[in-house]
């Protein structure tokens, strides 16, 4: 069954989950496939300093520049605070309105266009006082990909997250590990622990360096379904 669009999600924080939204992006437009991609709530910016952004990121492995429409598009809930959205918008008098970014999502992935949502933080990062991201990837009725790093004691947190989400009735395609930095554990070792734990699909991307290192991901899309592109 074709996909309608699938939700990247993580474990936690400045994780990966932006470059595995870009390397996806990029890696189906490259096979020929329409393809639209939002992060709809970032936290951490000023205004006027998008360069080098999440945002940004996203924007580019589209193919698009970064004008005013496209940022609106890309990112329309935005806060300054380097912190959970529950949070950043309480420092601003504000209150994310939950029920507006169900349907500013549902705008999008509602087109006949296959979607990828990037959402913020973890999976289990407040948004409200009583909504979860996790409440976001259900309402949406999307599938997901959890975003995992391979640092000591991954796999707790990959477990943990992957049972609440199926838990919650989530359904899971797979899980990208992005290596992380510093003294780690083996990486492949990490990931065939990691396949034996979850019984899922886990992809690992090694460290990337370059300008969009995106492009040098290694080969996400057997986490989607699509129809072949119309030639």
């Amino acid at each position: 069954m074709t996909m309608k669009g699938l939700f990247i999600t993580a474990t936690g924080t400045e994780i990966g989950k932006t470059l595995v939204t870009a390397a996806l992006t990029h890696q189906l437009r490259q096979a020929g496939h329409v393809v639209g991609a939002i992060k709809p709530i970032i936290s951490g910016i000023t205004e006027g300093e998008m360069e080098g952004t999440d945002t940004a990121i996203i924007a580019s492995a589209m193919g698009q520049g970064l004008d005013e429409a496209t940022l609106d598009t890309i990112s329309p809930f935005r806060y300054k605070a380097p912190l959970a959205p529950s949070m950043a918008a309480s420092l601003e008098g504000k209150v994310l309105d939950y029920n507006l970014l169900i349907e500013t999502c549902r705008k999008v992935i509602d087109h006949p266009v296959f979607t990828l949502v990037e959402g913020v933080g973890g999976a289990f990062v407040p948004l409200t006082d009583d909504k979860l991201v996790a409440d976001w990837i259900g309402d949406l009725d999307l599938s997901a990909i959890i975003v995992a790093g391979s640092y000591l004691g991954t796999l707790s947190h990959i477990i943990s997250t992957l049972e609440a989400m199926q838990a919650r009735g989530l359904d899971v395609r797979g899980i990208v590990v992005s290596e992380s930095t510093g003294d780690t554990p083996d990486f492949d070792d990490t990931l065939a622990e990691i396949r034996h734990w979850t019984k899922l699909p886990v992809i690992g991307i090694p460290r990337l360096h370059g300008a969009e290192p995106w492009q040098q991901a290694p080969d996400l899309t057997g986490l989607v379904e699509l129809d072949p592109p119309a030639v």
